[in-house]
């Protein structure tokens, strides 16, 4: 195993993807954001200043996955097929749980499409919501699984 985003003098390129075969590529992250119980109500019931919290993540997280490659130097622009994300709210923690999936058909996966939207929806979420809670965290950003390409299917052991 050998880092790929280094030319063989030692400097930051874009892995060459060209003579990779097009297969369909999957991925699933997720990202966690701890909030105060009141907080988490208050998202629950839609009663934000700002607006429909999970709404307007669930959008920004889809834009993340969709403009990726312009916020992480190395990735490739990408032609998605699919991107979903899903809340859970788990009150007993006071945390929201984010899920994405991305599909694509093409040379290279959508591991980062997917961490890159699960991140920007956790950061809409705190950013409609500081104005209660200043402290929410956001925790665990993580690939969950991925298919697709020369490495198959990949499931984060539990």
């Amino acid at each position: 195993m050998e880092f790929t985003h280094f030319n063989e003098a030692g400097f930051a390129k874009m892995v060459d993807v060209s003579e990779k075969n097009d297969t369909v590529r999957r991925a699933v992250a997720q990202a966690v954001i701890k909030m105060q119980p009141a907080t988490l109500q208050m998202i629950q019931k839609g009663e934000g200043k700002k607006g429909d919290v999970l709404g307007v993540a669930q959008v920004a997280g889809i834009m993340g996955a969709k403009q990726t490659w312009q916020a992480i130097p190395m990735c490739h622009p990408l032609m998605l097929t699919s991107v979903d994300i899903h809340f859970t709210l788990k009150e007993a923690a006071a945390t929201i749980l984010i899920e994405c999936e991305v599909k694509t058909t093409g040379k290279t996966g959508v591991e980062m499409e997917a961490m890159h939207a699960v991140s920007i929806a956790a950061l809409t979420i705190y950013d409609m919501s500081k104005a209660v809670d200043r402290w929410m965290e956001i925790t665990d950003i993580k690939l969950m699984e991925k298919s697709g390409g020369k490495s198959g299917s990949v499931t984060r052991p539990v």
